[in-house]
C-alpha cells in the first residue's frame, strides 16, 4: 500500500492553546480522504502543516514522501490547496487567476497555456473565461478557486470545505470532479462538516477539539458504533426529549424533525423505561423502534464520549 500521507503524533500549539493533538494518519494514494468535524476541530490547522505553510509544534509528517518540515518548499509545488477563503482576484478573468497561479507554481510558458485551458474545460467555464470573477456567481467562484489548486496537476489535493455555502447542484459538480480525479490517481484530502459530503469520501477522521476521535470507512463507522439507536416518535417534541434525558440508560438524545434518536449502551428493557418515562409526563407516544445509526450518529456519539472524558 502506498502512502500519499502519513504523520506520527503531529502536533501544533498556539501558546496555551492545542489546535491538534498527537494526530496520527495513514492516506492512501488515489483515495478520497475526509476530515469531519465542527468548525475549531483543528481540520484547517492539519492542512495548513501538511501543506507546508505552518510548522508542527511536534511530531513528524510525510507528505509525497517528503517530510513537512525539511522539504516545506517541495511539498508546496507537489500540492494543490483550496483554503477555506477564496485567494482569487475579483479584477481578473477567470482565465488570468488561473494564468496567475500556474505562473506561481513555474510552469513553462507553453505548458502553462495548456493546463489553462484543461483545467477551464475540467471545472466547466471555458465559456466564461474572459469574465472578470468578481461577476462569477459563488458556486462558479468555488469551480475556479478549485481550478487554481488543480492547475498545476498535482498528485495530492487538500480542500477545506471546498462546497461551503453551496447549492446542491453546485456541490454535485464539486463532487463529480473529485471522484473524476480520485479516478486518475489524485490523492484528495477533504475536510467538511456536512455529514452527508462525508459519506462520499472512502475513509473519514473525526476530529473534535483537536483530537483523532474515530476513523475508517462510513460503513465500518457505522458498524462500529458502541451504542444503539432508538427512534421515538412522540408529541410534543421537546417535553418529550426532556423527559427522556433523565433516564440512567440514556446516553444522549438528538432532536430530527417531530422525533427523537436516543443513544444507550444497552437497549435491554430501555422501550419499557422511555414508554413509562413518556406517559408519567403526558407525552403522546406514537412508537419507538431500533434504527441503523448515520454517519451523524456516529460523531454524536464520538464526541459526546470526548466530552465525558475530558470532564472525567
Amino acid at each position: 500500500m502506498t502512502l500519499a500521507i502519513e504523520t506520527t503524533n503531529l502536533t501544533r500549539r498556539f501558546g496555551h492553546l492545542t489546535a491538534v493533538a498527537s494526530l496520527n494518519l495513514s492516506v492512501r494514494a488515489g483515495e478520497i480522504f475526509g476530515f469531519l468535524g465542527p468548525n475549531g476541530a483543528g481540520k484547517t490547522t492539519t492542512i495548513r502543516m501538511l501543506c507546508g505553510l505552518l510548522d508542527p509544534t511536534e511530531g513528524t509528517a510525510c507528505v509525497a514522501g517528503l517530510d513537512v518540515i525539511r522539504y516545506a518548499e517541495a511539498i508546496k509545488r507537489r500540492v494543490g490547496y483550496m483554503p477555506q477563503r477564496f485567494s482569487l482576484y475579483d479584477d481578473l478573468t477567470a482565465e488570468e487567476n488561473l494564468d496567475f497561479f500556474a505562473g506561481i507554481y513555474r510552469l513553462a510558458r507553453a505548458e502553462r497555456r495548456r493546463q489553462v485551458d484543461r483545467t477551464l474545460e475540467r471545472v466547466g467555464l471555458t465559456e466564461r473565461r474572459r469574465e472578470l470573477t468578481e461577476h462569477l456567481s459563488g458556486g462558479l467562484k468555488q469551480r475556479l478557486a478549485l481550478g487554481c489548486a488543480l492547475v498545476h496537476a498535482p498528485a495530492i489535493l487538500f480542500l477545506d470545505e471546498p462546497t461551503a455555502g453551496a447549492d446542491p447542484p453546485s456541490r454535485q459538480r464539486m463532487w463529480d470532479l473529485l471522484y473524476e480525479m480520485s479516478a486518475e490517481g489524485s490523492t484528495i484530502l477533504v475536510t467538511t462538516h456536512y455529514v452527508e459530503e462525508a459519506e462520499r469520501c472512502r475513509t473519514i477522521a473525526f476530529m473534535h477539539g483537536g483530537r483523532l476521535v474515530g476513523l475508517g470507512s462510513p460503513e465500518q463507522c457505522r458498524a462500529e458504533l458502541a451504542e444503539t439507536i432508538l427512534e421515538v416518535d412522540a408529541v410534543p417534541v421537546m417535553q418529550a426529549a426532556a423527559a427522556v434525558r433523565g433516564l440512567a440508560e440514556v446516553a444522549g438524545v438528538s432532536i430530527y424533525g417531530h422525533t427523537l434518536r436516543v443513544f444507550s449502551a444497552s437497549a435491554a428493557d430501555l422501550e419499557r423505561q422511555l414508554h413509562e418515562a413518556l406517559r408519567a409526563q403526558g407525552v403522546t407516544t406514537r412508537g419507538i423502534r431500533v434504527v441503523p445509526p448515520t454517519l451523524e450518529d456516529v460523531f454524536m456519539s464520538l464526541t459526546r464520549a470526548t466530552r465525558d472524558e475530558e470532564r472525567g
